[in-house]
């Protein structure tokens, strides 16, 4: 079988690409391993509708109603060789499953990669966190910290005393300056210069960072901006276009979600600089519908 759309990763962004497609009735394969990048979170919050919900659950939800649609197909597999073909791509999964498609959505999803500090991996998506829409509702009322990793980190730090009195833990590298400092004292934060060398938790929930003096300070909460990188090395063999980012590279894509390599479409967080789950789920049926009018046009 030759399918319409070929959807590499099944998470928010591919269910919702499917979503669009299957309602136009073409022929639709989501092929996915389930290893998402918020498989570390309890719940995701801000998913209008959804807010609360665990994301496995979400997912849950997007497949059975996904399978009402007779166009729609799943394949649980992780994809090894995508490639152009003669009616458009060819897919290859680590099962020696072959499938062709006249085009491609890729929205695999991306890594993120933590700061090396004891116990920052322990806590992650639960007490150490990167949103704070996403997260920021939870770890409320608490001191807060954010720790610096990218010059992005200060404008994280201006907006986190909304929900706590927030500490800026500079690690010695990312100083404010000029009108983020003075922004900055405006909203009270205050700026620890000592870098951070670990971080003291129970049961995942962050009690206090340890200083490289030996001083402790107690927090209910840690904003991490971890930098990222492509969950995939299909993007690579394919020389897709790529675009920079304060936190890493995305692929570049047009305002139709097209990359570099004409009919295949990138969506969700591999493309999106500012990431989400309601903006992978809108990135998702962007790419939906412009691979739809692909087709047609």
């Amino acid at each position: 079988m030759i399918y319409d759309v070929i959807i590499i990763g099944g998470s928010f962004a591919g269910l919702s690409a499917a979503m669009q497609l299957v309602r136009a009735q073409r022929k639709v394969l989501v092929i996915d391993a389930n290893s998402p990048r918020n498989r570390f979170a309890k719940a995701s919050h801000g998913v209008f509708g959804l807010d609360g919900k665990s994301p496995a659950e979400i997912r849950d939800i997007g497949l059975s109603q996904l399978r009402a649609y007779p166009t729609f197909e799943l394949w649980e597999a992780s994809v090894e060789g995508l490639e152009q073909c003669d009616v458009g791509f060819s897919v290859l999964t680590h099962a020696d499953q072959e499938a062709k498609g006249l085009r491609v959505i890729l929205a695999s999803g991306i890594r993120d990669r933590l700061p090396e500090i004891e116990g920052v991996d322990e806590c992650w998506g639960e007490s150490v966190v990167h949103c704070p829409y996403c997260h920021g509702y939870e770890l409320r009322n608490q001191n807060l910290g954010v720790l610096a990793t990218t010059e992005m980190s200060l404008h994280q730090a201006a907006m986190i005393p909304d929900w706590g009195a927030t500490t800026f833990f500079t690690q010695g590298q990312f100083e404010p300056e000029g009108d983020m400092a003075s922004l900055l004292e405006r909203r009270g934060v205050v700026i620890e210069r000592t870098p951070i060398v670990r971080v003291v938790h129970a049961e995942k929930q962050i009690q206090a960072v340890v200083l490289a003096d030996g001083r402790e300070v107690p927090l209910g909460g840690l904003y991490v901006g971890p930098q990222i990188e492509m969950n995939t090395p299909l993007i690579e063999r394919l020389g897709l276009a790529m675009q920079e980012t304060p936190m890493g590279n995305v692929v570049k894509v047009d305002e139709m979600k097209e990359s570099s390599v004409k009919g295949l479409f990138v969506a969700g967080d591999l493309s999106n600089p500012m990431q989400s789950g309601t903006l992978a789920v809108a990135s998702g049926m962007f790419a939906g519908i412009y691979a739809h009018r692909s087709l047609i046009f």
